[in-house]
């Protein structure tokens, strides 16, 4: 069984979707072509033409398309226009490296990475993606830094992921990528010796985005976002554009309830208000129901799509823990936490240096005192805002207009050290 298991992920489906595709919106046709690239057999090295390798599992024909004509309005709105093209436009001179060419996974974890990156593009910034969600997401002074330190904030689930990065990638960032598993590596592009250092990698897709460069013009363009549904029915709806770009756009949380009005006490200061927008930012491209905590341009934890608020807050939570005691054992002993404590059980670690490590998570919980929560809705009730509050957080976004947003706010008031609290009078779920 297990041999076949293995096979199942070799096996390179042939697709059997059209190479054109047309859509007919009223008087408007928009007409898409299948992507393909010429790319080495795996076996032969001979340059065969291929699609995508699978769809979300080896057994799934997929295919990617890319629009080339036509142009959408609707109700005044202006859909993407032809010649935007960004990952459905790789060519085989943009994906440097095909490693085990892209199934559609790798795709969609990169389209995402950029829907975040978009709106990341003032510094040096890196996203790590994994089953379509950031595992770790950092600022930094450099590219280098920017990705050592999302990739710190979740090793764990960094293990074969997407990276996506907004700079080119220099040696010392190449240097720092090669130690690591990563299915895919992206970027605007990749200066000299940095290619050398990442080709050594045989099955890492390399892969050159130049239109990366062009990201902050993606902000405001909107495009048709379509969802398949069982009975073959569809869903179709506009993107969502981000309304947060500036300190500005968020408000103090204020709220009236039985005649009574209830304001935030406190007002977030500079720091607060970089990681608010930051983390803001980041929460475009999470699977909702969502909160995450962010501090110091980085994400700390990340607790994507689940049914109640305050259950993932507590993931979020737990999460931070984990990544915080993990990144401490590596930086200390060169191992993951959980190889520690497994050489811990079979007498070859000290138990003592296991209970330091978890001492000090539980001291710094988490690394999430001082850090910023983030929920891509609003709180139904106070619970979910307590959650932050009890690991010290000092600062709370989310979208405002519950009954109840009296309640979280009285939390933010009460609590010693004071919280600061804004709206973003936006609810940005993605299903």
């Amino acid at each position: 069984m297990a041999e076949l298991d293995k096979k199942m992920y070799k096996t390179i489906l042939d697709d059997h979707f059209p190479d054109d595709l047309s859509i007919t919106f009223g008087d408007a046709r928009l007409v898409y072509k299948k992507r393909t690239w010429k790319i080495p057999d795996e076996k032969t090295g001979d340059l065969i033409e291929k699609g995508l390798r699978y769809g979300e599992n080896p057994d799934q024909e997929a295919a990617v398309y890319e629009l080339v004509s036509g142009n959408l309005v609707i109700a005044g709105c202006e859909y993407i226009r032809p010649g935007n093209g960004l990952v459905s436009a790789i060519t085989e001179e943009d994906m440097i490296q095909a490693g085990k060419h892209p199934g559609k996974i790798n795709l969609t974890d990169l389209d995402n990475a950029l829907n975040i990156l978009k709106y990341l593009t003032e510094r040096p910034a890196a996203v790590i993606m994994k089953h379509n969600n950031p595992c770790g997401a950092a600022y930094g002074d450099s590219i280098t830094e920017a990705y050592l330190k999302a990739d710190m904030a979740d090793r764990i689930a960094a293990f074969g992921g997407c990276l996506a990065l907004n700079r080119p990638v220099d040696k010392a960032t190449a240097e720092a990528i090669a130690v690591n598993y990563l299915e895919v590596v992206a970027a605007p592009d990749f200066e000299d010796g940095a290619l050398s250092l990442l080709t050594k990698k045989k099955n890492l897709r390399i892969i050159r985005l130049k239109r990366m460069a062009d990201l902050a013009g993606y902000k405001d363009m909107k495009y048709l976002d379509l969802k398949s549904l069982t009975d073959g029915g569809l869903i179709i709806q506009q993107s969502q554009t981000n309304k947060i770009r500036t300190e500005g756009d968020f408000q103090l949380a204020k709220t009236l309830y039985k005649g009574v009005e209830y304001i935030i006490q406190r007002k977030p200061n500079e720091s607060e208000y970089e990681d608010m927008l930051f983390g803001w930012n980041i929460e475009q491209g999470i699977s909702s129901n969502s909160v995450i905590y962010v501090k110091d341009g980085v994400t700390v934890g990340i607790g994507t799509g689940e049914q109640d608020r305050v259950g993932v807050a507590e993931i979020a939570v737990f999460k931070a823990y984990t990544k915080y005691a993990d990144a401490l054992c590596y930086k200390r002993h060169g191992i993951a936490l959980k190889v520690f404590e497994q050489e811990v059980k079979e007498g070859k670690r000290r138990r003592d240096a296991l209970d330091e490590i978890a001492g000090e998570t539980k001291q710094a919980r988490g690394g999430l005192i001082g850090s910023a929560m983030i929920s891509d809705a609003f709180f139904p009730f106070r619970d979910g805002v307590d959650v932050g509050i009890e690991e010290g957080v000092t600062a709370i976004v989310h979208a405002g207009g519950s009954d109840r947003d009296f309640e979280s706010i009285n939390a933010c008031n009460e609590a010693d050290p004071k919280v600061t609290m804004v709206f973003t009078g936006q609810r940005v779920f993605k299903h």
